[in-house]
């Protein structure tokens, strides 16, 4: 404590303003060279990496500045940088680079002897970068009422999703063009979400990147259907104590089709599955209604209602995950009750991992093998796979659709939040972060894979592998 203290007086020397956030490094191998060494991270907007600056304050006073960037999340910035310091002073890693110092590996700020005699020019660089970061934290938004509505539309969709699954009939299922089963839980949902964003957050411009629109339900022939979906919405919403007008029809179909935008890279766009996992719905098995939220395209939130999945207590199903850009992911009761934070298995053992899987098994089971996994596959429905990756029941996913397959990204906005704000990554085959800045489908190599840090790297080589294998196979038939 007694240093967080020094460190913030002698850096508000330095940088004309206090520090707030000093994180103490604690490594034998830098002790000797300094007297103090902190880090602070800085989460920059609508981005997954991570602006780290680290301040080294040495025994005779002198104050050494460096920035480096890492990835998410955040609670791993601080041993990235600690690591970082280590290898630098590793003299075996300075002979590799022909460096004798750090500055040849990151980009110095400064260095100056004490902090109450720094020249005007180097005060002036110091505050340059000082100032941008502080401006980066104080414009960061907060997202805290978005996340508050983001919940609560996906608890209420929960709610009228299991009303119909409880007493599925045949004539809610209909099919849709693309030949998946569609149900009026489908449409209900999307248009209860729709409407509980725009009574939340009345003064933020609305759009809504959805899977489904009115098209079909405005046929003559879908009047019953109609009339069930207008019933659905009107009892769930009047179970909300917001809620006093009862809707028309054409009232609900409008909010169905408030689904249309088409994101991007600027603004903010909301993104939901108003029913992922639609065939575990009809069977009664795993589904999913995911939301995120766009910002710059970006995924900055996450809300996942997973109403068939068990808490850690078996006798408890239904639970909800929710993340926000740089706090965390967050699991509680689908009827409410206390959140705890969650975080992905750090196994590091291939032969320890559990994995689930998504269609193409062979290319999955392939990698997996390649790994040294020794489980067998677990395959659940929907974005679910992703809020049990999150809270550690397995340690790798992976996704393989067929060929000419383009993903939606309202399949995986909500569910890559929930896993990287965990710890963990999400990245298409080549390990290239997923873009949701592209309109309604995400443009990526092969497939989608995740699983922790310490995994990453051989799950990446074997998949590479089984890829290949495959592709000669096929060029070979």
């Amino acid at each position: 404590a007694n240093q967080n203290e020094l460190l913030s007086v002698r850096l508000g020397l330095v940088l004309g303003s206090s520090i707030s956030r000093a994180r103490p490094l604690t490594t034998s191998r830098i002790q000797s060279r300094v007297s103090i060494a902190a880090v602070v991270s800085v989460a920059e907007p609508g981005r997954r990496k991570r602006k780290c600056l680290g301040f080294l304050v040495g025994e005779r006073g002198e104050v050494s500045i460096m920035s480096m960037t890492v990835m998410r999340p955040a609670r791993g910035c601080c041993c990235h940088f600690n690591n970082a310091i280590n290898n630098c002073f590793n003299l075996r890693y300075r002979r590799t680079l022909k460096t004798p110092s750090l500055a040849a590996e990151f980009p110095f700020v400064a260095v100056a002897s004490p902090p109450t005699r720094l020249s005007l020019s180097l005060r002036r660089r110091l505050l340059t970068v000082a100032s941008s970061s502080a401006a980066t934290m104080s414009s960061s938004p907060s997202y805290d009422k978005e996340l508050a509505a983001a919940k609560k539309a996906v608890s209420l969709a929960s709610r009228l999703c299991q009303k119909v699954q409880k007493a599925l009939l045949q004539s809610d299922v209909q099919s849709k063009s693309d030949k998946s089963p569609v149900t009026v839980a489908d449409y209900g949902s999307q248009a209860v979400v729709s409407l509980v964003l725009q009574r939340e957050l009345p003064a933020d411009p609305f759009s809504l990147v959805a899977e489904e629109d009115s098209g079909d339900l405005r046929d003559d022939s879908a009047q019953d259907i109609r009339a069930r979906i207008t019933e659905l919405v009107n009892d769930t919403l009047s179970t909300d104590e917001s809620s006093s007008s009862t809707l028309s029809v054409e009232q609900v179909l409008k909010a169905i089709d408030c689904g249309v935008s088409e994101g991007g890279a600027t603004g903010r766009h909301w993104v939901l599955d108003p029913i992922d996992g639609t065939k575990g719905f009809v069977r009664g098995d795993q589904y999913a209604i995911a939301l995120g939220l766009l910002d710059g395209g970006k995924v900055v939130l996450g809300a996942l209602a997973c109403p068939n999945l068990p808490l850690t207590s078996i006798a408890e199903v239904g639970c909800i995950f929710f993340a926000k850009l740089g706090s965390g992911t967050y699991m509680q009761p689908l009827e409410g009750g206390p959140a705890v934070e969650v975080h992905v298995t750090a196994t590091e053992n291939p032969e320890e991992a559990s994995f689930f899987e998504s269609s193409h098994v062979l290319t999955t089971r392939n990698s997996s093998q390649k790994l040294g996994v020794k489980a067998p596959p677990v395959r659940i429905d929907s974005q679910a796979k992703y809020g049990a990756l999150s809270r550690g029941d397995g340690a790798i996913y992976m996704r393989f659709p067929h060929k000419g397959y383009r993903e939606k990204i309202w399949d995986h906005a909500a569910g890559c939040i929930v896993v990287t704000e965990a710890g963990g990554l999400v990245t298409d085959a080549a390990g290239k972060d997923l873009d949701f800045s592209k309109g309604r489908f995400l443009d990526l190599d092969t497939g989608i894979i995740s699983t922790n840090a310490k995994l990453m790297p051989l799950l990446l080589k074997a998949v590479k592998e089984s890829l290949k294998e495959g592709e000669s196979c096929s060029s070979s038939m």
